[in-house]
C-alpha cells in the first residue's frame, strides 16, 4: 500500500501536532510540549479526545441518546480545560476534535484524513505497571502510522521541555 505523502510544509499549509488528550493529569505535559513546539515551528495543535461508543445495551428509550451526550459535554469540558492551556503557551486557538470509537483507530483516521498533521504527541503515564493500554497498543503498531509519535515523559519539568521543544 502506497502512502500519501504528507503536505505539511508546502505552501498553504502548516504542520498540526496531534495530541490525544485524556483524564489524565499527565496529558497537560504532551500540551505543554506540543504548544511549545508548534510556536517553534511555526505550526498547530489540534487537541482529540476520543471517547467510547454506549454498549448496546442502552439502546432502548433514548438511553443510548442521552449517555452519549453526556459523554460529549464531559469531552467538550476536558478539551476546553486544554485549549486554553494550549493557547497561553501557542498564543493561538487550537482545533478540538471529539470523536467516538476504539482510540487507536480513530487517532490513525484522523491523521490520514488531515493531510497537515505532522506528528503525534501522547504523554507516557506515571503507573510503575507501564504504559496504559494505548501507549502499549501504540507501541505496537506505531511503524504503521503515517507521523512520527512522540511520547512525552512527564516526570520532564516544564523548563526540560522547554529546552526540547
Amino acid at each position: 500500500m502506497r502512502r500519501r505523502l504528507r503536505r505539511s510544509y508546502e505552501a498553504g499549509h502548516n504542520p498540526k501536532l496531534l495530541v490525544l488528550v485524556d483524564e489524565m493529569e499527565d496529558c497537560g505535559k504532551a500540551v505543554y510540549y506540543a504548544s511549545r513546539r508548534a510556536t517553534r515551528i511555526g505550526g498547530k495543535i489540534v487537541l482529540l479526545r476520543v471517547i467510547e461508543p454506549p454498549h448496546g445495551e442502552l439502546g432502548w428509550l433514548g438511553v443510548a441518546d442521552v449517555v452519549q451526550t453526556e459523554a460529549r459535554r464531559e469531552a467538550q469540558e476536558l478539551l476546553d480545560r486544554y485549549v486554553v492551556l494550549a493557547q497561553g503557551i501557542a498564543a493561538e486557538l487550537p482545533e478540538s476534535v471529539i470523536r467516538q470509537g476504539d482510540p487507536a483507530r480513530e487517532i490513525f483516521e484522523l491523521i490520514e484524513t488531515d493531510e497537515d498533521i505532522a506528528v503525534l504527541v501522547l504523554a507516557a503515564g506515571t503507573s510503575n505497571k507501564g504504559p496504559g493500554p494505548l501507549v502499549a497498543e501504540l507501541g505496537r503498531t506505531a511503524g504503521t502510522y503515517p507521523v512520527p509519535v512522540v511520547i512525552v515523559p512527564v516526570h520532564l519539568s516544564d523548563a526540560e521541555l522547554d529546552a526540547l521543544s
